[in-house]
């Protein structure tokens, strides 16, 4: 496997901005929390053969307390951040409300800073602003 984490955030953006386009089309004529259900399912499904297919999986005991905690409040999180984002898209036009939810990179490096310690020189700063600044323009009906 490519052990460079940049053409896997790549691959990460490639697929979001498809995620956004192929979900707009896709709840046309039914309601979001219902297509959000029918995507996470798809997810589940595909995830676990990955698990099972690569020799992955391991005991559920095997995974401490403090892992579970935190990676099921990131399925809550996650779950969240889904149902609202397939419901703007409902409501929306997918080049305004992809940006907007993009805004969760300027709230990643916030909390890393206040949470999780990490450091940001002037440079990455100037960039966060960027992107906050970016969303703003592209979500603004003018």
């Amino acid at each position: 496997m490519i052990a460079n984490w940049l053409p896997w955030a790549l691959g990460s953006a490639g697929f979001a901005a498809l995620t956004a386009i192929f979900a707009k089309i896709g709840i046309e004529t039914i309601n979001s929390d219902y297509a959000t259900m029918i995507r996470t399912t798809v997810i589940l499904a595909i995830t676990t053969g990955i698990v099972i297919a690569s020799g992955q999986w391991q005991p559920l005991g095997s995974v401490s307390r403090k892992t579970w905690t935190f990676l099921v409040l990131s399925g809550l999180a996650t779950g969240g951040s889904w149902l609202c984002y397939f419901r703007a898209l409902k409501l929306g036009d997918t080049a305004r409300v992809a940006p907007v939810d993009k805004l969760s990179v300027v709230l990643v490096a916030v909390f890393g800073v206040t949470l999780l310690g990490e450091k940001l020189s002037l440079p990455n700063w100037l960039g966060v602003a960027l992107i906050a600044g970016g969303a703003i323009l592209v979500a603004y009906r003018g």
